[in-house]
């Protein structure tokens, strides 16, 4: 029974050309502790890939891998291959300033920086010190446009981002790194700290994104992951236990500790669950 009706490629069927990220014998060692053990996976191109687990199991210091953000940590060991466009990202001659251009990030919490909306979502752009003022207003534009948010802002770009909301400064995160037209895009916990509202608006804007952006996303909200992931790989103790896609590991997953982990992490969303929302009409306001 296919339960979300999505047509995705077998992970074993993908050939070169569909792959946007390679990982090979992935081991991540940060101050003295094994997070990442081993891991090996194929993360298809244009699609939305979930990584969920139990807190503190490696998906975060995963996600990280793929921009050499765990370099940041001063006592680090890292092992194994990373490859991108034919380029192990893990060499010591990568260009990382270039890598992190073109894998953006967006974190947990909305993070925008004492600016203008303007010079939040250009703030990348004019780093770089090689595009006219033409070109970086247009590249702005383009970036809010595709985070869905310029109808709401493009009359109050030279406003404070902190007026915006919780939602609304998080598609401002996701616009200031689409304004550096990034291959692939990672999220942290993207909608954790956003109503039920705003994380609405996010996932569609996901699925939106997808179309020309390769989206990588760790999440605890197994409902989210199910809702709008390709694929979806689960990790426990820095081992990638099962990855396949969503389909098969929501319905009919292979291993028992994937099982337990949805069956369990079900029960506690619906435990915690909030009162039921109809969205009928949704006003863009988050």
């Amino acid at each position: 029974m296919n339960l979300f009706s999505r047509k995705t490629t077998p992970l074993k069927k993908l050939t070169p050309e569909n792959i946007a990220v390679n990982i090979e014998s992935l081991s991540v060692e940060l101050n003295n502790k094994v997070v990442l053990d081993n891991i090996s996976m194929r993360i298809p191109a244009y699609s939305i890939t979930s990584i969920i687990g139990q807190s503190g199991c490696g998906k975060t210091t995963l996600l990280n891998s793929m921009n050499r953000m765990n370099e940041l940590i001063t006592d680090h060991k890292i092992t194994g291959h990373i490859w991108m466009d034919k380029r192990d990202i893990n060499h010591k001659r990568e260009n990382v300033a270039r890598l992190r251009t073109n894998v953006g990030m967006v974190f947990q919490q909305p993070n925008p920086f004492p600016m203008t909306i303007y010079e939040n979502v250009g703030f990348g752009l004019k780093l770089q010190q090689q595009y006219s003022r033409r070109q970086i207003d247009d590249a702005i534009e383009k970036a809010l446009i595709n985070a869905g948010l310029w109808d709401e802002v493009k009359d109050r770009l030279h406003e404070p981002a902190m007026i915006l909301s919780g939602g609304q400064q998080q598609r401002l995160m996701i616009a200031r790194a689409l304004a550096l037209k990034p291959q692939i895009l990672l999220l942290d916990e993207p909608t954790s700290a956003l109503d039920p509202l705003a994380t609405l608006f996010i996932e569609e804007l996901m699925q939106s994104l997808k179309q020309h952006t390769t989206i990588v996303m760790v999440t605890h909200n197994m409902q989210q992951a199910a809702r709008i992931s390709d694929y979806t790989a689960f990790i426990h103790k820095g081992e990638l236990i099962e990855y396949t896609d969503s389909d098969s590991l929501f319905t009919q997953p292979k291993h028992k500790q994937t099982e337990d982990y949805i069956t369990v992490s079900s029960l506690n969303s619906i435990i915690h669950m909030p009162s039921p929302i109809i969205f009928s009409h949704i006003p863009k306001c988050c």
